[in-house]
């Protein structure tokens, strides 16, 4: 190992032990029941505004799952992704790594945050992050996933800006070593990792993240050929720029191991999804997670709590925001 080596690895570690200190101090505030005193009924009141949503689109789940990665990943798990850009600032939504967020993610916390302050005793009083980690939730169940409590006690954050994304989201072509560590960083293990990674069991992909797996030189050719052949006509040369594709082929409107069992036929839409299999250090949990899916889904709920718990604002570090597109 070279010295540059070294010094990377020495850097990530440092990342790494200050991730796992700070989550351990963050989930010791967060807590279940956090609102019973001021809105008991919160969690009841966001999964009626979610299910509504739901009803109206299905694409509200997918969107909404990965509006929740996408704001623990940057500055934690503080709703600064849902923030708006201003005259005097470019927000994180609007980094071109959060330009493929669905509008209706957002609109989803929307509705819940309105359900929410609709009832006088709650108004004001429940953070925007917290109703982010709360839909998110609650979509997933909808969809057919596992059901599991959510701990609260978030702040919104004070800030949101673009800058505050590079290098924090994982790329669709990062390999195993390379996915690791970037979530590493935050405090979740390669298992974690795997886990999460199946919230691409629902959803879609815009065309140009895995066009050069299926066609031109660099076509893959591990690619299962039947499924590209299928990306082929859906993707076709010069497609508009604003389709998608659905991320699960076999059960796109469920949330479910199909994802596991997708990669084992070779049919993983990103090469960061198939990687999982591909790399022989991985396949084994792939292989227990398509056979298992009471073993998926516990391991899912674990990654998802400890992701929750990812730089979560407390005191002075946040508040609770009117509007949350808006700082206050």
């Amino acid at each position: 190992m070279g010295a540059g080596s070294v010094r990377f690895a020495a850097a990530l570690l440092l990342l790494v032990v200050a991730a796992a200190g700070s989550a351990t101090v963050c989930a010791a505030q967060l807590r279940r029941n956090y609102y019973a005193g001021v809105c008991p009924n919160v969690e009841s009141i966001v999964r009626g505004a979610v299910a509504r949503k739901v009803q109206q689109t299905f694409l509200a789940v997918g969107a909404t799952v990965r509006l929740f990665f996408h704001d623990c990943f940057v500055e934690g798990c503080d709703a600064s992704v849902v923030v708006a850009s201003t005259a005097n600032n470019t927000a994180e939504k609007d980094h071109p790594n959060n330009l493929s967020l669905a509008g209706d993610g957002f609109d989803t916390v929307a509705r819940a945050k309105a359900a929410v302050d609709a009832v006088p005793r709650c108004r004001g009083r429940v953070s925007c992050a917290d109703i982010l980690a709360m839909a998110t939730r609650d979509v997933i169940a909808l969809a057919g996933g596992p059901a599991y409590a959510v701990e609260l006690g978030r702040l919104d954050g004070l800030s949101s800006t673009a800058s505050s994304v590079n290098g924090k989201l994982p790329a669709p072509f990062l390999n195993l070593d390379q996915l690791t560590a970037v979530f590493a960083v935050n405090g979740l293990s390669q298992a974690d990792m795997i886990a999460l990674s199946a919230g691409h069991t629902v959803g879609l992909a815009h065309c140009r993240t895995f066009s050069g797996r299926i066609s031109g030189p660099s076509a893959d050719p591990t690619l299962n050929q039947s499924y590209a052949a299928q990306l082929r006509a859906e993707c076709p040369p010069n497609v508009d720029p604003r389709i998608a594709v659905s991320m699960d082929p076999a059960t796109p409107r469920a949330f479910d191991n199909q994802y596991f069992k997708n990669l084992q036929k070779g049919m993983g839409l990103l090469s960061s999804d198939q990687v999982l299999y591909s790399d022989p250090r991985s396949r084994p949990i792939v292989n227990a997670w398509a056979q298992s899916s009471v073993a998926f889904n516990q391991a899912f709920v674990a990654a998802m709590t400890k992701l929750g718990r990812v730089g979560v604002k407390t005191g002075a570090q946040g508040n609770i925001r009117r509007n949350c597109a808006v700082l206050n």
